[in-house]
């Protein structure tokens, strides 16, 4: 079974995603409201993978990436974005970020991107 954290400023999202997550034999070992908490979040768990929201208030997704990647550079990191972010999504791609989920997404989606994340270690 595979470790995910889950970052997005809103609750909501988290829950949802963590709910698809865990239907699907997913281990949620930690959540972050955003990028700051995110790193740190990711150097005292070390997930399997991260579902990394773009926007966020204080440091965004991307800065988190970028920090993860430069400490961590095998992280796999997947970006939950919404519609029109184009982008955000290649500088997210270029920062190492493995793949990414558009927002509103299918939980079948999300489920079938992380999969194939963690299954290519």
């Amino acid at each position: 079974m595979s470790t995910v954290l889950v970052v997005d400023d809103a609750v909501f999202m988290r829950t949802t995603i963590k709910r698809i997550l865990e239907n699907h034999h997913f281990v949620i070992v930690g959540e972050a409201s955003n990028g700051l908490e995110a790193v740190e979040q990711y150097k005292s768990l070390l997930p399997d993978v991260v579902t990394m929201d773009v926007t966020m208030p204080g440091m965004n997704g991307i800065e988190a990436v970028k920090r993860i990647i430069a400490e961590f550079p095998n992280a796999k990191i997947v970006m939950v974005t919404a519609l029109g972010q184009q982008k955000l999504i290649v500088d997210a791609l270029e920062s190492g970020a493995k793949d990414f989920i558009t927002k509103p997404f299918d939980p079948e989606q999300i489920v079938h991107v992380l999969q194939n994340i963690t299954s290519d270690s």
